[in-house]
């Protein structure tokens, strides 16, 4: 079996999706993607493109190896991305060559079906309580949002009493059990981390994501001190050498490498092994589409501390038309109930991608970015 095309699709509401054909008919999906860099990463999947076609599609390990060693500079978001969504395309058709789910080429499952957990916003937190609700009401155990407005690096108080404030509203809203994290986002300076921490402390949250940005990660033990809450990080992190520092500092509970980011399946499932060995948490990061969803529930199927998955069902990113189920053949295959989802069980990575409505789609395209936020003061703010 041979490579012959590698198909990009640029799709609402901020989607890469890839895929990737063979002289024998069998394709397979990925989801090469960064967030407001989608074209970037796309002319990263078509330079290696270069070196993909006419290769056997099965030897990923070698693909992975090549891609990742063979262009002299390595790491980063864009390459590892790029990376990360040929893997993910490579393994689906791995799996419909042998007829097996992906998980069952990795060792076969040691679950059968993860919890997850909705968005329920927190950049203007006037609306998160109702949406908390909402997301409990759907059957959602577990909630993220995010925790702070724009921080500068020493703020007033006020700005963390609102802080607690709003997180007082959610708990009362959804009662004491419900799980909920709250991402810092890359917001909170180390100056104001350590008051906001302690004064998160009372909600008995199931972790914060993002105390300090990675950056920072030798003061994330000293801002966490006292704090019983689970600390997690690594959506920005793109493979096992990055992780290893974060392992290897002890101050992590949870990682969350992003299949999407930290080069794919086979990256992602020994970054999680790694993880293992320091008995630390794996909650796999995933406000994307499908494909990179469905990837995600193939390595959390066959890793032990793999404990909840994050998807983007309902996000504010998306809308109607352009929603996760949207551009699948089957929208079932991602079957919600009790705060849990399924682990597909079809061949490759389980779900059937609806290519009219992603070509339909890519005429519209998107340009999406971020938004780029400015304190009082007028200087630029953490988004």
């Amino acid at each position: 079996m041979k490579i012959t095309a590698l198909k990009t699709f640029i799709v609402p509401p901020r989607w890469c999706f890839l895929k990737i054909e063979t002289d024998e008919g069998i394709s397979g999906w990925g989801e090469p993607v960064v967030e407001g860099r989608a074209h970037t990463v796309e002319a990263a999947v078509q330079e290696l493109a270069d070196y993909l076609i006419g290769q056997d599609p099965l030897k990923i390990e070698d693909h992975w190896q090549v891609m990742y060693r063979g262009g002299f500079y390595r790491g980063g978001p864009i390459l590892m991305s790029a990376i990360a969504g040929v893997d993910q395309a490579l393994w689906d058709i791995k799996g419909r060559a042998y007829g097996q789910p992906v998980h069952q080429l990795l060792g076969g499952p040691c679950r059968d079906r993860i919890k997850v957990y909705s968005w329920v916003g927190g950049d203007r937190p006037s609306d998160v309580a109702k949406a908390a609700q909402q997301a409990v009401a759907r059957g959602f155990q577990a909630l993220k949002m995010n925790g702070t407005e724009e921080l500068q690096i020493v703020d007033s108080h006020a700005k963390i009493d609102a802080v607690v404030e709003t997180l007082a509203t959610v708990r009362a809203a959804v009662g004491p059990h419900i799980g909920l994290g709250v991402d810092f986002h890359g917001r909170v300076h180390r100056p104001m981390a350590k008051a906001l921490i302690r004064e998160l402390e009372q909600f008995r949250l199931m972790f914060i994501e993002e105390p300090l940005l990675s950056e920072h990660l030798d003061a994330i033990g000293e801002v966490a001190k006292g704090s019983s809450t689970p600390i997690a990080l690594g959506e920005r992190l793109y493979s096992r050498w990055d992780f290893r520092h974060v392992l290897e500092s002890r101050v992590v509970d949870i990682i969350q490498p992003d299949l999407s980011h930290a080069g794919g399946i086979t990256e992602c499932r020994k970054i999680a092994a790694m993880a293992e060995a320091y008995d630390v948490a794996l909650a796999p990061h995933c406000p994307l589409g499908p494909i990179a969803l469905a990837a995600c529930l193939q390595v959390d199927a066959v890793s032990y501390n793999a404990f909840i998955q994050e998807q983007s069902l309902g996000i504010h990113y998306n809308g109607p038309g352009r929603d996760l189920l949207d551009y699948l053949v089957d929208p079932d295959v991602f079957t919600y109930a009790d705060g849990m989802v399924t682990i597909p069980q079809g061949v490759g990575l389980g779900i059937e991608v609806n290519e009219e409505a992603v070509i339909e789609a890519a005429r519209i395209g998107h340009r999406w970015r971020n938004p780029v936020w400015r304190h009082e003061d007028g200087s630029v703010a953490e988004w």
